[in-house]
């Protein structure tokens, strides 16, 4: 890539100018300022829209990020010193919340039956916990192993949550026994589905579960869970009865992320063009639309289909290392959060006209 422009640079916006890695140094990251993604979903790179201070607010792996309907912008991170970060949309730290949990892994925000709009924090220690947008916990869901969902010696090791509307909480175990854990909305154990596979393909059965969500976009809700050993999406009823999945050669995906008609994902890990097994430092962001068709990946190759079949998808530009989530903003920019990345806070992806 040729270096940037002096207007290329004025371009990416005063938010740049404000950054403190900027005013440290003097220069730009690689990357910022790039063109990437595919047909209408184009995007400039923004790594400096980020106010924090790394002395002051530190993080190890920016694992996921979600916008509350006030705008305001939530983080979990497995810094010691802080579990959530909370921003406003210009990268400004808000909030921050030390709840013990140092192995932070999955954030979720939901709104209840009584219009409160809470987040669900996910620590891989095997703590899930309910708190208000302040911090405040009101819910601590059980341990499996404590509740008559798995044995004493099964392995729980919690990554994601979803939540649907009627409150009822879906938990992956993804780097544990592989299950989805159903509980009501007052932590009461529902059941399971799912458990671990060691088959290369197997519907309804796990090699890593790594995260889930509630899709709403058709005539009834559905949960989809992330199988990223298999570079799959697969969907199931609430209830656990497998639907239908999607296969993304080269994409080992993290969690789906659902907004308008479109499904997001970061690629954490990906392929390279002659060794398609799981490598670092080859992320990139992936958009599937309500077909399940790829239509765009940010930092990866044009999406390619022969005779309906996707072609295996690569990284093309390395803006990212390891992307472990993406925030879609209310206005149609994302926020990239990655894992094993230096310490480094998300990317934002401003959306081109």
């Amino acid at each position: 890539m040729q270096p940037l422009s002096r207007r290329t640079f004025l371009a990416t916006g005063l938010g740049a100018l404000a950054s403190p890695l900027l005013a440290q140094t003097g220069t730009a990251p690689a990357h910022h300022g790039a063109i990437v993604g595919h047909g209408e979903f184009r995007y400039r790179v923004d790594k400096l829209w980020c106010q924090a201070d790394p002395a002051k607010h530190p993080v190890k792996d920016c694992h996921e990020m979600a916008q509350a309907s006030d705008g305001r912008l939530f983080l979990i991170t497995n810094h010691a010193k802080h579990d959530v970060l909370v921003f406003d949309t210009e990268g400004k730290v808000l909030d921050a919340w030390s709840l013990g949990l140092k192995s932070g892994h999955g954030l979720t925000l939901a709104r209840g039956a009584d219009g409160a709009e809470h987040a669900y924090l996910t620590a891989n220690s095997g703590r899930i916990l309910k708190c208000t947008l302040d911090g405040k916990p009101v819910l601590e869901l059980p341990d499996p192993r404590k509740c008559g969902a798995y044995g004493v010696n099964d392995p729980y090791s919690p990554t994601e949550t979803a939540v649907d509307a009627e409150g009822g909480i879906h938990v992956a175990d993804g780097y544990g026994s592989q299950f989805i854990l159903r509980f009501d909305r007052a932590g009461k154990y529902l059941g399971k589905f799912g458990g671990k596979s060691t088959q290369p393909t197997n519907p309804g059965k796990f090699m890593q579960a790594h995260g889930v969500a509630i899709d709403t976009r058709g005539p009834e809700p559905l949960l989809v869970c992330t199988e990223r050993i298999r570079n799959e999406f697969n969907w199931f009823t609430l209830d656990g009865k497998h639907v239908r999945g999607v296969f993304l050669p080269g994409a080992y995906v993290s969690r789906p992320v659902i907004a308008g008609r479109h499904l997001y994902s970061g690629v954490c890990f990906g392929a390279k063009p002659d060794d398609h097994r799981m490598w670092q430092g080859r992320g990139f962001v992936t958009i599937l639309d309500d077909r399940d068709r790829v239509v765009s990946n940010p930092g990866g190759t044009e999406p390619k289909y022969e005779d309906g079949r996707l072609k295996p998808m690569l990284q093309d530009l390395p803006v990212f290392n390891n992307c472990h989530d993406v925030c879609v903003l209310s206005g149609g920019d994302l926020i990239v959060c990655q894992w094993n990345s230096g310490a480094t806070y998300p990317v934002r992806l401003r959306k081109l006209a």
